[in-house]
């Protein structure tokens, strides 16, 4: 395979990076080569990503990292092994071959430095041009910047949105616009060339992170820096580049500008401060990503000759003979080199490839302190005098005394960024193998101080121009105030040292008093400062285990003792949907795991508190059957606990068949009810309640817990009894199954009489937990009737049932098939119901009895004289008129009925009321 040679060009924020590490990753080996330590070490952490610690190597002035497996090499141009033959090569941002300094480095690796199968070339689209007169044979491949760039003109720092990057050229001028942004917008990172790659990494987080809006940099942001920033803002478009002060290129200020807007997010740039306005043709320009084209670029001989130092320098001064290759003329190894022949202790003499190659490697130590030719080359001096002999070292005790005042993570920025300057020298030497005594050692040494180091440059940054108080009010308010915000554990927020709230469950609850603008701007501290606090309980909720949560009796989901959650109307009332309550001040996606973690808590609550519901609800267990039980099931789900049969037609019955397979799901059907048993339970009927009242949206009462029966005071619906699992009797609601039992009892006793009038001991009362004085109300509920009374006391001594109301004693008689309700089927809105009953029984449940048992007979029928009945008769008490009858019942009974749902319960039970 042929090696290809590739020119991939474009602005800024069009993928070349990206696509040159999709590339090498795509071959066996590859190397690439770029501009900045802190770039390389972003790359390598992805390559380490997708690749492995093991296949990834990084090698910087500073820093080697280079595992014997390694196949892929991230570098710094400077650091690239030249030797080493790769698959793929790639060489980022080459349009710095023009800069004085560095430039030389990139022009030799575009020329000379070459992949096995393929090489990129990455940059900006100005280099289009020379890489053609230099007839490399390479192809170019435009690329289109992602979003668009708009020129907005002047804004004034304080007027200036978040998101904002201000750019200036000094250290005084970034200390200036960082302090006024810390008075008025209450800070901003700061990012200088100065820094460690440690301290700006730190510095970009937290404008990253949201901790502060705004970032002041010099031109380092540039290049080698991935920001969410929406603008760039220059504050001036001067620097000084290390000889002169000289004003920006318009393709300089395009490279800064372009750092607006990521990706698809188009970005804007323009001016502040004092710096002078953008001229038109140049704001065109850069938006258009139009710039001059390089028409040469920096070239030193990469053919050096070593024999001796003459030669070497002779060597390094051989032009190029190519006009658009102009030699370095300030490059400072050449110039320290120089310096080395000069000296006394060194001088021009110096032979032998060995020597030669050491005083060149230490020609080209960084001047990372920024002393100047003078101040650099004195350090590098005196590191040769004792290093020009290649088989010296620098000893352990002399690297100690060096280091021992580097240690200090004390004094102010100005003293941290000195020190680290120092640091970042021992640094690079500990990474030359042959300076050293112990490599290994000192390597990991100036790594921990530099690291120490750049924490507390970070740190002192940070409180020079992060005002973390001001950082924390709302930047919708006008008024700043320097407020300090605190979250006890209690959930206690304070502003101040005062207390202005507190976060309970997932809600802040602000203090009634703090109504004033500054009291809405310390609120809005305190829920900005919420935040991490609401994310960390959310997190809790989504793992929490089952018995973390607890049911409120408003509907309202409890966790660690504080609403959470709420229930809201579902499809059905065994189906609510549930909806957080607060974390407001968080995403949506933030919430759905704690949200989804209690709706799966709540689905299998219900499924324990209420088995029989659920089956039915959810697994559909009703469906299983035919005819009457099927619909008798539905009834059952559609009520809540029970259903009154009084009112269905007895001609149909169920077979002891088709009640043992209501049996068989949960219900039990007999002669008054079918109920589930499971439901009359408390802490079913609570449950049933609390869903009947979100259901309706509406107050919904509890029948008193275990029990038997309870005075009713008009106050109670039917479906609300229904749904405790209780029934009408007269003025008392009595239990769905003690009523059943009751009924056998009842049943029992006329059997045992052989007649039709039997005697009802009072005993039996206490089955359904029923006062003396309720009971003929109760017993008249059961369709019985006076069939005698004392002649004295006027007591009933004997009771018979209605025609209609007899029970079938006849187990084995097939029930009547001649048309009309059955059990399981809705009773006739015609016909009578349990509401008939709530005038105490009085003769309702007869009159219907005799309208409906039978076509045949006539109101007006009197019984025969001769029956044994016509005394029974004669006993009752005489019937009202109808209309006096009916004219109470509709005004009086249903109206209270209806109007209390939404009020109170009774003396001995509890309303419940849906969360609000």
């Amino acid at each position: 395979m042929t090696s290809s040679l590739k020119a991939i060009l474009g602005p800024t924020n069009t993928g070349k990076t990206h696509y040159a590490i999709e590339r090498m990753t795509g071959f066996g080996t590859g190397m690439i080569g770029l501009p900045l330590r802190l770039l390389a070490r972003e790359v390598y952490d992805r390559v380490v990503e997708r690749k492995g610690e093991a296949s990834a190597a990084l090698i910087t002035g500073e820093e080697r990292i280079v595992p014997p497996t390694a196949r892929y090499f991230i570098c710094t141009v400077e650091a690239m092994p030249v030797e080493l033959r790769t698959d793929f090569v790639a060489i980022d941002e080459i349009q710095l071959a023009q800069d004085e300094d560095r430039g030389h480095i990139f022009t030799d690796r575009i020329l000379n430095l070459r992949g096995n199968h393929e090489t990129l070339l990455l940059g900006s689209d100005t280099m289009r041009g020379i890489l053609g007169e230099l007839k490399l044979g390479a192809g170019t491949e435009p690329r289109e910047r992602f979003s668009e760039l708009r020129y907005i003109g002047h804004t004034k720092i304080t007027k200036l949105p978040k998101r904002t990057a201000i750019v200036g050229f000094s250290a005084e001028e970034v200390y200036a616009i960082g302090e006024l942004l810390r008075r008025q917008k209450g800070g901003a990172a700061v990012v200088m060339g100065a820094l460690s790659p440690r301290t700006r990494n730190a510095q970009v987080e937290m404008f990253q992170s949201g901790e502060v809006d705004y970032i002041v940099a010099t031109d380092a942001i540039g290049m080698g820096l991935n920001l969410d920033v929406d603008r760039v803002v220059f504050a001036s478009r001067s620097k000084f580049d290390g000889r002169r002060h000289r004003p920006l290129t318009t393709a300089e200020c395009g490279q800064i500008a372009g750092r607006a807007g990521r990706f698809r997010q188009d970005g804007e740039f323009g001016e502040t401060a004092d710096c002078p306005p953008f001229e038109e043709e140049q704001w065109r320009a850069i938006e258009a990503h139009r710039f001059d084209p390089v028409d040469a670029i920096q070239w030193r001989n990469s053919d050096l000759d070593f024999s001796s130092l003459k030669t070497l320098i002779r060597s390094l001064e051989k032009p190029s003979g190519n006009p658009v290759l102009i030699h370095t003329p300030h490059a400072l190894d050449e110039w320290v080199l120089r310096r080395m022949s000069e000296d006394g202790h060194i001088g021009p003499n110096i032979s032998g490839a060995r020597k030669v190659r050491r005083l060149w490697d230490l020609a080209r130590l960084p001047d990372f302190r920024k002393l100047g030719p003078e101040g650099h080359g004195r350090l590098v001096l005196g590191l040769a005098e004792t290093l020009m002999d290649p088989d010296a070292r620098l000893s352990n005790a002399g690297m100690e005394r060096r280091l021992d005042d580097l240690s200090s993570t004390a004094g102010d920025i100005a003293k941290l960024q000195q020190r680290l300057a120092s640091i970042r020298t021992w640094t690079y030497a500990a990474n030359r193998p042959d300076w050293l005594e112990d490599p290994a050692y000192w390597q990991e040494k100036t790594r921990t101080i530099e690291d120490a180091l750049s924490d507390a440059l970070h740190e002192a940054l940070t409180a020079r121009f992060v005002d973390r108080r001001t950082t924390a009010l709302l930047a919708s308010l006008k008024k700043e105030d320097a407020l300090v915000t605190d979250l006890t554990p209690e959930g206690d927020v304070t502003v101040e040292g005062h207390i202005v709230g507190r976060l309970k469950g997932l809600t802040f609850e602000p203090v009634l008093d703090s109504r004033t603008l500054e009291g809405k701007a310390v609120r809005g501290a305190a829920a900005a400062a919420i935040r991490p606090m609401l994310l960390k309980r959310l997190a809790e909720i989504a793992g929490a285990p089952s018995d973390a949560f607890t049911l409120a009796d408003d509907g309202s989901i409890e966790h660690g003792g504080a609403p959470v959650a709420r229930l809201l109307k579902g499809a059905s009332w065994m189906s609510p949907r549930v909806d957080l309550i607060g974390a407001t001040e968080t995403e949506p996606h933030d919430r759905e795991p704690a949200r989804a973690r209690i709706e799966e808590w709540l689905r299998a609550e219900l499924a324990r508190v209420l088995p029989v519901h659920w089956k039915l609800s959810e697994e559909k267990s009703g469906e299983a059957l035919d005819g009457l039980p099927r619909g008798l099931a539905f009834r059952v789900l559609e009520s809540g606990a029970a259903v009154d049969l009084r009112s269905d037609d007895q001609s149909v019955r169920l077979t002891p068949e088709q009640r043992e397979a209501l049996k068989g799901i949960g219900i039990r059907a007999g002669r008054v009810a079918a109920h589930v048993p499971d439901a009359q339970k408390p802490a079913a009927q609570r449950m049933i309640a609390i869903l009947r009242a979100v259901f309706a949206g509406e107050a919904f009462p509890l029948a008193p817990e275990g029990a038997g029966s309870f005075p009713l005071d008009g106050t109670w619906p039917e479906e609300a009894l229904a749904a405790n699992g209780y029934l009408r009797f007269g003025k008392r609601a009595v239990r769905a199954d003690l009523a059943e039992r009751l009924g056998w009892e009842l049943s029992k006793r006329r059997r045992e009489a052989g007649k039709s009038a039997f005697a009802v001991p009072i005993d039996l009362a206490s089955v359904v937990s029923c006062p003396a004085d309720d009971w003929p109300a109760v017993l008249k509920g059961f369709g019985l009737a006076p069939a005698e009374k004392d002649k004295e006391t006027g007591a009933v001594t004997l009771w018979r049932y209605s025609a209609r109301s007899r029970p079938d004693e006849s187990a084995g008689r097939p029930p009547r098939r001649d048309g009309g309700q059955g059990q399981g089927k809705r009773p006739d809105k015609r016909g009578g119901n349990s509401a008939d009953n709530r005038g105490g029984g009085k003769g309702g449940p007869r009159r219907d009895s005799q309208q409906r048992g039978g076509g045949h007979q006539s109101r007006q029928r009197q019984p025969d004289p001769n029956s044994p009945f016509a005394a029974l008769a004669a006993l009752l008490p005489p019937e009202p008129p109808p209309k006096k009858k009916r004219k109470p019942k509709k005004k009086g009974g249903p109206k209270p009925d209806t109007g209390a749902r939404a009020g109170a319960g009774t003396e001995s039970g509890f309303t419940y009321t849906p969360f609000r």
